[in-house]
């Protein structure tokens, strides 16, 4: 959120490695690096990409300082050679990324970085920081959005998060998830998104009775009047005194154009049907019902079943720490080496799990969609220079389960690459959408997702396929590994 650089926001490990790059390598040697990861967080059936505009200002402003240089030296264990490339130090290669806002799997290339390996190297850590956090926190906002069914989610949740940076870029990425608004005033700023927010129980005991305290707050905010009811008492004395105050506004000709109450406690939906009720019989059919309280997708999907009659949601601690699932597991592999006439060597990682095995090569994304609904029917991760033609028949099969195989007939389906370009030769080649196009984007993107997928239990998976020649590459380097 400063000016500061984020050059030193990175694992000491890269830095050493970088030394002994210098040492050892050509520093111009070229490598393939891919950011992805493995496994949709709080099992869901998809990720949402954010946190790109972020990466892109860091990698504009990555240098090292003199103050930098120093703090370095200092550690005793880099040599003075090596520092003095570090203080002209600058990123060179090329990005290519998932835009913002787009629907994606695991093990596809969410970041590809193509430099000199010391540049590829250094940037690991920052990367996978924004992007992690920034994803996992969409990805959480979309599945609580969904739950909702249309009602508006607001995002409540900045004293609860994990520091500042948390909760600012928190917010933003909750926007792009499709939250309606942020508590955060530091997000709205920064980041041109709607503000939200009503009162707190303090507000309410501050005055001598509860009536009072609404009937002030009303004639400051007469267009944006929500009431926290549940301080002392909901049903006999918080909704009472609501309609009390909203009686006496529209009886002094006062426009009731955003008005209704917040619930922060209690049994949701009883209190919810209840408050409706009570707000219906005095002529306030069309006063919000907001709820708070430690909300997540589940207790809203739960509280939608039960007739809650809520239509707008403040989500905090839950969504903004993702607290079911508080990582989202991204990765940074090798993925080949670049020589000068510019093939490429392909690199591949071994493990005994099989899900930890990496795809080798310079790599991009097809995504598959079926002609006549939009909606996806796979990801086809192909080398760059794979061609296919939409008018012939498309082969899919699971990579890991190779004889599982489905064919598309030709003119069935259609495709877009996914990767675009984002930095070349050092140079930035992509402008960033606002947040709000962003999250309108987003919304684009989940509409192509069957609702089998985006159920919030065991959702349907979408396949993430190697196309023939990347496969055929892969076997080859783990059957030569393994002789």
């Amino acid at each position: 959120m400063s000016n500061h650089s984020l050059t030193l926001l990175t694992d000491l490990y890269e830095l050493t490695m970088m030394q002994g790059y210098f040492k050892n390598k050509d520093q111009n040697e070229t490598v393939i690096f891919d950011a992805f990861y493995r496994n949709n967080p709080q099992d869901s059936g998809y990720a949402i990409c954010a946190g790109l505009e972020q990466v892109i200002d860091y990698i504009k402003n990555l240098h090292f300082s003199k103050e930098d240089i120093s703090y370095l030296h200092s550690l005793g264990i880099f040599d003075v050679d090596f520092l003095d490339y570090l203080s002209t130090f600058r990123f060179t290669g090329d990005i290519y990324a998932i835009p913002e806002g787009s629907v994606m799997f695991p093990r596809e290339p969410m970041i590809k970085v193509i430099a000199p390996i010391m540049e590829a190297q250094l940037i690991e850590t920052a990367i996978l920081n924004i992007i992690n956090h920034q994803s996992l926190i969409a990805t959480k906002a979309s599945r609580v959005c969904y739950a909702a069914k249309g009602d508006g989610i607001m995002e409540f949740g900045l004293r609860r998060a994990q520091g500042p940076d948390a909760g600012t870029y928190g917010a933003r990425a909750a926007m792009i998830g499709g939250c309606i608004g942020t508590s955060n005033v530091l997000a709205g700023q920064l980041f041109d998104v709607p503000v939200k927010g009503t009162h707190a129980h303090s507000w309410i005991m501050s005055f001598p009775d509860e009536y009072t305290a609404f009937k002030t707050y009303a004639s400051l905010y007469p267009s944006a009047c929500i009431l926290l009811v549940d301080t002392y008492d909901t049903l006999k004395s918080g909704v009472p005194n609501a309609i009390r105050v909203f009686t006496e506004m529209r009886e002094a000709g006062i426009p009731l154009s955003s008005y209704g109450i917040r619930l922060d406690s209690g049994d949701l939906a009883y209190l919810s049907k209840k408050s409706r009720e009570m707000l219906d019989s005095a002529g306030f059919e069309d006063a919000v019902i907001s709820a708070s309280n430690d909300l997540d997708e589940f207790l809203i999907d739960s509280l939608k079943a039960q007739g809650a009659t809520i239509t707008s949601w403040g989500v905090g601690t839950n969504l903004i720490t993702s607290k079911d699932c508080p990582s989202f597991g991204g990765v940074y592999k090798l993925a080949g080496l670049v020589k000068p006439d510019g093939t490429v060597i392909p690199k591949i990682k071994l493990s005994e799990n099989t899900e930890k095995v990496t795809n080798p090569g310079n790599k991009t994304i097809y995504r598959i969609y079926e002609k006549e609904t939009g909606k996806i029917k796979a990801d086809l991760i192909a080398l760059v220079d794979d061609v296919f033609d939409p008018k012939k028949p498309l082969l899919l099969f699971d990579p890991l389960e190779p004889w599982k195989k489905t064919k598309l007939p030709a003119g069935s389906y259609t495709m877009k690459e996914l990767l675009v370009p984002v930095f070349l030769k050092g140079e930035c080649v992509y402008t960033s959408p606002s947040v709000m196009e962003i999250r309108d984007f987003c919304q684009k993107e989940l509409d192509t997702l069957w609702d089998e997928t985006r159920r919030l239990m065991n959702p349907h998976k979408v396949y993430v396929d190697l196309s023939p020649r990347l496969y055929d590459m892969k076997i080859s380097l783990l059957d030569k590994m393994n002789s």
